[in-house]
């Protein structure tokens, strides 16, 4: 059955549909910023574990924009050092854009939610319908847009 674990972890996809029979839907999609990839080493927070709780299992991806920002931040900053070795545990998507402009980019490309903590990206992710995950009391992830 379609996102069945079987053995070691792997998902199982059974993409054999009978007559009549939807077709499984599509994983969901999530964008990490910077700041989402710091609330680990800042708050305690499983980020995996907190998407998952959200949105089940889904996609997710870290802007080539960000990277390059955590990069830039890691040489100074031990937190950005540790939340750019938490990106490369997941997919990078090439942005053309930079910034929050890259992220906004990324989940209109991906039809993905966005996890932030940044006010002005909410407001900007807001304004275009992107569903918005953002940390809540310090402790939880919490979905908006939905």
């Amino acid at each position: 059955m379609y996102g069945d674990k079987g053995d070691g972890g792997v998902v199982l996809l059974d993409k054999s549909l009978n007559p009549g029979q939807d077709a499984p839907a599509a994983m969901p999609k999530v964008v990490l910023d910077a700041n989402a990839l710091m609330m680990p080493f800042q708050f305690g927070l499983n980020l995996s574990a907190e998407i998952e709780r959200l949105l089940g299992e889904c996609e997710v991806y870290v802007p080539s924009s960000v990277r390059s920002e955590l990069k830039s931040l890691s040489s100074k900053d031990r937190v950005a050092k540790a939340a750019l070795e938490l990106s490369e545990r997941f997919a990078k998507v090439e942005t053309k854009a930079k910034g929050d402009d890259s992220i906004v980019e990324a989940a209109i490309a991906l039809d993905a939610a966005v996890v932030t903590s940044d006010a002005e990206l909410l407001q900007k992710l807001k304004e275009k319908g992107i569903k918005r995950i953002r940390l809540r009391s310090r402790s939880h992830l919490i979905l908006e847009g939905d």
